[in-house]
């Protein structure tokens, strides 16, 4: 217990630095924030056109698509704010720096979480909340104490999923000493596709997305429970059950660990 506690003070302190040092340069950190917003607002605005031609997409509404998408943006936000540090760890791996991480006293990981944190992902994170309240109150959802906690298992699956993958990307910095372009389907491709929920790609992706990636446990199912498409409270759970896949991406990051090699920068 007690080493949590230091390793949560610890990494307080780094976030504490990174605000601190984002905040010395006032203008850049609005600019980047606004900039984040205007990226989001784009694809809201695709959203909105292609309403403007159709009703519904799949059955789903305007509103509902809104809703489901502003939890995806709001997931992929808070972990690519938490996870950053990972985002850019090639960059840690061909220059050098991760050999002295590998020398101090604390542990790899804290220390990349600690290297990056990305205030300026509020802009993006703004945007989701303005669609989530508007879909909200537009949605049609019947609240309760249920569709509260839904809407929490959700984030904190969303996040671990997102953060599994930002360690994923991580890891393989080990063997090719650069970041794979090709991940960012899978991550930034993921936020796109999150437009809409999972099953209007058809039943083969659903399968992708529900038992490899499993973006469908922290999107699609729990959000059929939201506006009522499934009634079963298994589905209030169903988010967390994704957190499963931070295990293989924690073992391929240790795994990555044990076979580095300085890059000799």
């Amino acid at each position: 217990m007690k080493k949590i506690k230091k390793a949560v003070r610890l990494y307080g302190h780094y976030v504490s630095i990174s605000v601190r040092s984002a905040m010395q340069y006032k203008a850049s950190f609005l600019l980047t924030a606004v900039g984040q917003f205007l990226v989001s607002f784009n694809v809201f605005l695709g959203i909105l056109f292609m309403f403007k031609r159709f009703s519904a997409v799949e059955g789903f509404t305007y509103s509902q698509v809104l809703l489901c998408f502003s939890i995806l943006l709001l997931e992929f936000s808070l972990a690519e704010m938490v996870a950053r540090g990972f985002d850019m760890f090639p960059d840690m791996v061909r220059t050098g720096e991760f050999d002295r991480v590998l020398v101090r006293p604390q542990s790899e990981v804290l220390q990349v979480l600690g290297s990056e944190f990305e205030l300026t992902r509020m802009g993006r994170m703004l945007q989701a909340v303005v669609m989530f309240v508007y879909g909200i109150s537009a949605g049609g959802v019947s609240w309760d104490i249920t569709k509260v906690l839904t809407i929490i298992n959700m984030l904190v699956g969303g996040i671990v999923v997102f953060s599994a993958m930002f360690l994923i990307y991580a890891a393989f910095s080990f063997f090719t000493l650069e970041g794979l372009e090709f991940m960012n389907i899978f991550i930034d491709g993921a936020r796109e596709y999150g437009k809409y929920p999972m099953g209007v790609y058809g039943k083969k992706i659903l399968q992708i997305t529900t038992f490899v990636i499993p973006y469908a446990l922290v999107q699609y199912y729990p959000f059929l429970y939201l506006i009522g498409q499934e009634t079963s409270r298994f589905f209030v759970f169903v988010p967390l059950l994704a957190c499963w896949f931070m295990a293989p991406a924690w073992l391929l990051w240790r795994f990555g660990v044990r076979s580095y090699q300085s890059s000799g920068s």
